[in-house]
């Protein structure tokens, strides 16, 4: 009998960063597929619901070609295991499943280094590519700060531990609606620093530090300058950051290939117009040379080499269409019409992050679940 293997969501994410031929036979209800799926440069996929197949196997036999490995995927495991065991009975060689199924794709990040900095400290940005979610962690001189912390907090710590770094700051760039924040969780574990912009949190329900303009955070020789800064539009206390006078953090105010969406706390027609300051005023003021490093990604095209995900502040001023909209009343209409539908369970999620509802972990792990869409362009 032929036998099956698992692969893990780390491999399969390596086989999307490193553009191999991937053929997936996703086994989930069509409208779960349609919603969300495995993407990549060099993925072919299909989608044969489970409980069509039960009644027929030949039509997945058919669409795989021969002698082609596959990789059977489902919402948390079972499913695929049995298909992927009739696969193979069937006659079929290298046939794996996806471990954890998508739930797994979901949650795992894939540490980047972006860059080591002039202070003898080292920049990492977090791939959470099942999410379209994008994390950033300091290291210097033993310390640790980490930007837009999400939920799956202990791989940080293994990564910190690996680095052999202590945790001092956990930083918001703004109040997140598409997934629920680790930074305080993270920061009351290891006694560290949360920050949160003021703005953001005047409903929260527990002590943080304030994340203000001016006021630079410090990580072993190296300073994180809370500096354009206060950048509204994607919430009212959106905040960015400049690192080593080279990388600009934006948050989720400004993508590689859109821009923030101004609706997801209900204000779009209030912000606006902040949104449009920020992008075409204040973002315009700074030098064209800066690195930008935003919190999320929308599509696999915004992955670079290795998976980092960045863009030269100039050139997104020629190319990204969210910054080329000159006229203001397009620009009203293009971020507070037609756009994308709102991330799953999103007032679950602010509510979450304000510390007004506690969850426990397979609840979160369902209000997650799907892409991300904070960004306009996200269709």
């Amino acid at each position: 009998m032929m036998t099956i293997q698992k692969m893990t969501a780390k491999e399969v994410t390596k086989m999307v960063l490193n553009n191999e031929e991937l053929f997936i036979l996703d086994v989930r209800n069509e409208s779960d597929f349609n919603d969300w799926r495995i993407e990549g440069n060099s993925v072919e996929i299909i989608n044969i619901p489970y409980f069509d197949l039960l009644d027929d196997f030949n039509p997945a036999l058919e669409s795989i070609p021969d002698g082609k490995s596959v990789l059977v995927v489902c919402a948390k495991e079972g499913s695929s295991i049995f298909v992927a065991e009739q696969i193979a009975e069937a006659g079929r060689s290298h046939v794996s499943y996806l471990e954890g199924g998508m739930k797994s794709w979901s949650e795992y990040l894939e540490p980047v280094k972006v860059a080591d900095l002039s202070g003898g400290g080292e920049l990492y940005q977090f791939v959470r590519i099942g999410k379209g979610c994008l994390s950033y962690m300091v290291l210097s001189n033993g310390e640790a700060a980490i930007i837009d912390t999400s939920r799956m907090i202990d791989q940080y710590e293994q990564f910190m531990q690996e680095k052999g770094a202590k945790l001092l700051h956990t930083i918001d760039t703004h109040l997140h609606a598409d997934h629920i924040s680790g930074g305080r969780a993270l920061a009351q574990k290891y006694g560290a620093t949360y920050y949160l912009p003021p703005k953001d949190a005047t409903e929260v329900t527990f002590d943080y530090e304030k994340l203000e303009e001016g006021k630079d955070i410090y990580v072993g020789n190296e300073t994180i300058k809370v500096q354009p800064i206060y950048s509204p539009g994607h919430t009212i206390g959106s905040t960015s950051f400049i690192i080593d006078s080279k990388y600009l953090l934006t948050g989720d105010i400004l993508f590689v290939e859109s821009i923030g969406r101004p609706d997801l706390a209900g204000l779009a027609e209030d912000w606006v117009g902040d949104l449009r300051e920020t992008l075409y005023s204040r973002y315009r003021d700074l030098a064209e040379e800066l690195i930008v490093l935003p919190a999320h990604f929308g599509k696999v095209t915004e992955l670079g080499e290795r998976g980092l995900v960045s863009g030269r502040l100039g050139a997104l001023y020629k190319e990204n269409p969210g910054l080329n909209i000159q006229d203001e009343g397009e620009f009203r209409k293009t971020v507070t019409e037609n756009l994308p539908p709102q991330p799953n369970s999103y007032q679950e999620i602010r509510q979450t992050n304000m510390g007004k509802i506690t969850p426990n972990e397979e609840e979160q792990r369902e209000m997650e679940i799907g892409p991300n869409r904070c960004a306009v362009h996200d269709k």
